[in-house]
């Protein structure tokens, strides 16, 4: 018959004694001898598929297998495609920034967040800088001031990570 390639078994496959049978409109039969149940599946031109296997006794469903592969496909591709990859920008940038630069840095960060993506702001501290550490923490909550109230929600506050400072933004739910 169909070649099986989803873990579920149809008609010969199927080698139990007994089934739990749902014909093809879902009303149940009841507990029904595998053969009978196959004879019914033949009769209306269908397939009997295992639906649930590790139930007791097995559960089956007397269907076309192919509409129903097809169906099943089609769900897990639309699935698929709701799906939007979550993309983690980075914004890079120095304690001694200037006020300009750092306007740039915040509306790149805003049209980050506007797009829906996670942006991760770090402060790169390079020699005598390590020892004013609370400088960075001024640039990150001055970043946060310009942007757009309620775009977006901290999900990792200000912290240091060896000679970086990093916090993580996540774009509001519209």
């Amino acid at each position: 018959m169909l070649a099986d390639t989803k873990g579920l078994r149809i008609n010969e496959q199927i080698r139990v004694r007994e089934v739990r049978l749902v014909d093809e409109e879902g009303g149940k039969n009841g507990i029904v001898p595998t053969r009978e149940a196959l004879e019914l599946a033949k009769e209306r031109d269908l397939d009997l598929v295992e639906v649930s296997p590790n139930a007791n006794p097995p559960v089956c469903k007397i269907l076309n297998y192919g509409k129903y592969r097809f169906e099943q496909e089609k769900r897990l591709r639309d699935s698929r495609k709701a799906q939007k990859a979550l993309k983690l920008k980075e914004i890079r940038m120095q304690p001694k920034i200037g006020s300009g630069d750092l306007d740039t840095k915040a509306k790149h960060v805003q049209e980050f967040l506007d797009e829906g993506d996670k942006v991760k702001v770090t402060i790169r501290f390079r020699g005598r800088e390590l020892a004013h550490t609370e400088l960075g923490y001024d640039v990150l909550n001055e970043v946060l001031k310009r942007l757009t109230e309620g775009s977006y929600t901290i999900e990792k506050p200000a912290a240091m990570e060896g000679r970086f400072m990093s916090m993580t933004l996540n774009a509001k739910a519209k």
